[in-house]
């Protein structure tokens, strides 16, 4: 079934509070989703020239701080990092291929959730509560967010398993739904060079965004074209570095609804999540429409 949540901040003076707003809106999808849960958050963004990675292990008490100490012996640099709970956020200024080719010697167990200037992914298994209790998702600051909850009904439930998926630089998805079709596009995609670290249908969709982008498709040329190429039925929550999308399959049979203010937009699986948000009573509400593109952007930096 799963659930999936999406705030995007239209009112800088509410990035202190991204946190505290969207923490409600997770939980209240612990019905649809109680296996396990995650969220990508955009914020704290890296200059040019720099990168961010999210790095994840499921080896209670890895100790990410001789890891640390090694990969700047393989870097030959110092980078700054900062670890929550299972999980570490690396800024460096060493280029990404380096970094992901060092920690794949180092550390084959530790899996890199993103990679980019803005994007922080974190998930694990577990109920919304004890993922959002375990990073301190309260707390957060960020423009935009978007989460899953996952009742996994035809895998085991396991951290890799989890929403968000990313594949390409501040690039996310998440989804509820399956598609029929993920596995001949998954080769397709291998042989373009995209790589995937799990067997997830999700993962496959975020790759298909990745590749678009990656030909220099805008991101609603990209959505045109998944509307071709991915068979099956979906609701996808994207989030890049400059903004956040919603759309539906031409059956539109997965729910979704929106909302959107002066502050703020805001979308979800089921309207109590957006209960909780300021000003929601004035709203505009609506059920987004089959086979249409809703995306809010900020200007590139």
């Amino acid at each position: 079934m799963c659930g999936i949540v999406g705030l995007y901040l239209k009112n800088p003076a509410l990035e202190s509070q991204l946190g505290k707003l969207f923490e409600p809106m997770l939980l209240s999808m612990t019905d649809r989703g109680p296996d396990s849960a995650g969220f990508a958050i955009y914020g704290d963004e890296v200059a040019n020239g720099s990168v961010k990675l999210t790095l994840q292990s499921t080896v209670p008490g890895f100790d990410f701080s001789a890891l640390m100490g090694a990969l700047e012996g393989r870097l030959g640099q110092s980078v700054n990092w900062f670890q929550n709970a299972s999980a570490v956020v690396l800024k460096t200024t060493a280029k990404e291929a380096d970094v992901r080719s060092a920690l794949a010697e180092l550390a084959p167990g530790v899996r890199i959730m993103s990679a980019g200037q803005s994007i922080e992914i974190l998930k694990g298994m577990g109920l919304p509560k004890e993922i959002s209790e375990r990073f301190n998702l309260a707390g957060m600051k960020g423009s935009h967010i978007i989460g899953h909850t996952r009742m996994a009904t035809e895998s085991a439930v396991t951290m890799e398993g989890s929403h968000p998926f990313s594949t390409g630089a501040d690039l996310c998805l998440v989804h509820n739904g399956s598609l029929s079709n993920h596995f001949r596009l998954r080769q397709e995609l291998k042989r373009q060079g995209i790589v995937f670290q799990t067997e997830n249908d999700t993962e496959v969709a975020a790759g298909y965004l990745a590749w678009r982008l990656q030909q220099g498709d805008s991101l609603k040329v990209a959505l045109d074209h998944a509307l071709e190429d991915l068979d099956g039925f979906f609701t996808f929550a994207i989030g890049t570095r400059n903004g956040f999308a919603v759309i539906r399959d031409p059956i539109a049979c997965k729910p979704a609804i929106l909302a959107e203010t002066d502050d703020y937009v805001a979308m979800a699986s089921e309207y109590q999540a957006l209960s909780s948000l300021p000003g929601i009573e004035h709203a505009k509400v609506w059920e987004p429409a089959p086979s249409t593109m809703y995306i809010w952007e900020r200007k590139s930096a």
